[in-house]
C-alpha cells in the first residue's frame, strides 16, 4: 500500500505549528467560533501523514480538506471522530489507518495524540482548515506531512470524509430487547433501503474503504444484530454486499471484543466507559468499487428497532473532489451524557438530531403489542 521501496522524483515537505520566534510556544490559538489554515499545498502531490495533538473539543472542531480548489470541501468531520475516536472520547489504540495515544484512556476532553496515515493525492492544490466552532480559544499542535512531484498518475483518487449521526436513531421498537422473538421482522427490498442507518451516499467514480461507527447505548443491552447492506450503482434486491450482523460487518463475532486490530476493531469500548463504544473497519484489500453510486448502509438492531444515538464516518476515494454532507450544528452533534451517580442517560432535547423515523408496518405494530402483552404479563 505505502510503495515503500519505490525511488521517485519528488520533494517532501511539511506544514507544522513550530514557533516560528525561535521560542517554545510550538502550538497555535485558534478563536473561538473562528478557523485557521493549517496547510496550503501546491500540487501535484499527496499528503502522507497528519499528526495532531489538543485537551479538548474533539466535536467542537472539524477537520476541514479541500481538494483543487473546489468550491466545497471532500472532508469536513469533527476532530475526533475523523481519527475513529467518537463522543469527544479519548483512547489509546493502533489500526492501520489511525494511531491515537494518551495517559488519559476512556475519558472525555483530554489531551490526545493523533495520527492519520491515509494517502491522499491531490494534484493542482491542497488546502487544510481547523474550523473551531466552541465558544473558548483552541489550542493545537500539528504536523502535515506531504510530497510534491511533477505528475501523478491518472488512476489517482481523491479521499473523502463524511460525518453523520442520528441521536436517536429513529428505530421503530426501541422497548424491545435484541434478539427477542418481538425482534424478528422482516426487512428486506425497499423497507431495508429506507430505513437501514445510512453510512454513505454518493454519486461519481471510486471505492469506498471503511468507516468508523460511534454508539451510545441506552438500551444496555447488545446494541448490534444489524446486518450490513452495500448497494453499487443504484438499487436492486438482494443488494451487492448483504452481511450477516453488526460485529460480523466489523470482522468480529459474538459481540465486539477489545481488540484494535490493522483493519478492524474497537477503538473504544463500552465496557470501559459505561455505553460508549467506537468501532472501525477497512477495506484495504477488498475495497468497495463504484462507477455510478454507493448506498452503505447498516440496520440498527435487526430491522432497526433500537434508538441509540449513532454517529458514522465514511471513508472512500473518488476519481473528482465530491460535494459532501454537511454535519449537524456543534449542538446537534454534542455527545449525551450520563449521570454517573444515577446510572440514567441526560436527554437534551436541544440536542437531539433524527433525521428520519422509521414508518410502522403491520408487522412493527403486532410485534410491539406483544412485546407490551408479554411485558405486563411479568
Amino acid at each position: 500500500m505505502f510503495d515503500i521501496s519505490r525511488i521517485r522524483k519528488g520533494k517532501t515537505g511539511r506544514f507544522s505549528s513550530w514557533d516560528k520566534t525561535g521560542r517554545n510556544q510550538d502550538y497555535w490559538i485558534i478563536p473561538p467560533e473562528s478557523s485557521k489554515v493549517l496547510a496550503d499545498i501546491k500540487g501535484p502531490g499527496k499528503i502522507t501523514h497528519i499528526w495532531m495533538t489538543q485537551g479538548k473539543n474533539y466535536r467542537e472542531c472539524l477537520l476541514k480538506i479541500t481538494w483543487d480548489d473546489a468550491g466545497y470541501p471532500s472532508v469536513l468531520v469533527p476532530l475526533g471522530d475523523f481519527f475513529c475516536l467518537g463522543h469527544g472520547i479519548v483512547n489509546s489504540f493502533q489500526s492501520l489507518f489511525f494511531t491515537a495515544s494518551t495517559r488519559e484512556n476512556n475519558k472525555f476532553n483530554k489531551g490526545c495524540a493523533l495520527n492519520c496515515y491515509v494517502p491522499m493525492p491531490f494534484r493542482k492544490r491542497a488546502i487544510i482548515e481547523l474550523i473551531n466552532e466552541s465558544k473558548e480559544k483552541h489550542l493545537q499542535y500539528f504536523y502535515i506531512d506531504y510530497e510534491t512531484y511533477d505528475e501523478i498518475e491518472d488512476d489517482q483518487g481523491y479521499f473523502h470524509a463524511e460525518f453523520r449521526r442520528a441521536n436517536p436513531f429513529g428505530g421503530w421498537g426501541p422497548e424491545i430487547i435484541v434478539n427477542t422473538p418481538q425482534a424478528e421482522i422482516m426487512n428486506k427490498e425497499k423497507l431495508a433501503w429506507n430505513n437501514n442507518y445510512v453510512i454513505l451516499e454518493t454519486k461519481g467514480t471510486g471505492h469506498y474503504i471503511g468507516c468508523n461507527i460511534s454508539v451510545t447505548n441506552f438500551q444496555g443491552t447488545w446494541w448490534g444484530e444489524g446486518d450490513d447492506m452495500i448497494w453499487v450503482d443504484g438499487y436492486k434486491w438482494p443488494p451487492d454486499l448483504h452481511g450477516t450482523g453488526s460485529e460480523d460487518y466489523f470482522n468480529q463475532a459474538w459481540g465486539m471484543q477489545k481488540n484494535a486490530f490493522l483493519r478492524n476493531g474497537s477503538s473504544i469500548h463500552e465496557q470501559d466507559t459505561g455505553g460508549y463504544q467506537t468501532s472501525y473497519i477497512f477495506h484495504v484489500e477488498n475495497p468497495v468499487r463504484f462507477q455510478k453510486e454507493i448506498k452503505v448502509t447498516i440496520e440498527h438492531g435487526h430491522g432497526n428497532h433500537l434508538a441509540n444515538e449513532y454517529s458514522s464516518v465514511a471513508y472512500w476515494y473518488a476519481s473528482k473532489p465530491t460535494k459532501i454532507i454537511e454535519p449537524p450544528p456543534v449542538e446537534k452533534r454534542m455527545p449525551v451524557m450520563k449521570n454517573y451517580i444515577t446510572h440514567q442517560w441526560i436527554f437534551d432535547k436541544n440536542q437531539q438530531f433524527t433525521p428520519f423515523k422509521v414508518k410502522l408496518t403491520d408487522e412493527m405494530k403486532k410485534m410491539k403489542s406483544e412485546w407490551k402483552k408479554k411485558q405486563t404479563k411479568k
